[in-house]
């Protein structure tokens, strides 16, 4: 089971690549999951996680308090606010568009009801 939880984090560490540069994939979930994953398949990769310069505080604030930062909250809903603009200005498709505003609305709901981290 240890190789499934291993490379579910690494799946997860990708995604979580993918949406440092895609504006509508998020980071810190994909991170909070390689970290769940690599709990359970690897101590070494799950503590290099969380003394990552990049990673490291998001995934601690979450585990402890359940928290995003107010830049975290900032950078990502102003991520999804661009990215849904783009498409109107790109003329995509009103029904693709508006799956983009629903997802988005989910997500920005679940952000802005977390706790905020300092």
């Amino acid at each position: 089971m240890r190789i499934v939880w291993l490379i579910v984090g690494l799946a997860s560490l990708v995604l979580a690549g993918l949406g440092v540069a895609l504006p509508l994939m998020p980071t810190t979930p994909f991170v909070i999951l390689a970290a769940f994953c690599f709990a359970r398949s690897s101590p070494a990769l799950h503590d290099r996680l969380l003394d990552s310069r990049t990673f490291g505080k998001a995934v601690g604030d979450w585990r402890t308090h359940r928290a995003i930062s107010r830049k975290g909250k900032t950078a990502s809903v102003l991520a999804m606010a661009l990215s849904l603009a783009a498409s109107l200005v790109l003329a995509v498709d009103l029904v693709v568009v508006g799956l983009q505003a629903l997802a988005a609305s989910a997500a920005v709901a679940f952000i802005l009801t977390r706790n905020t981290s300092a």
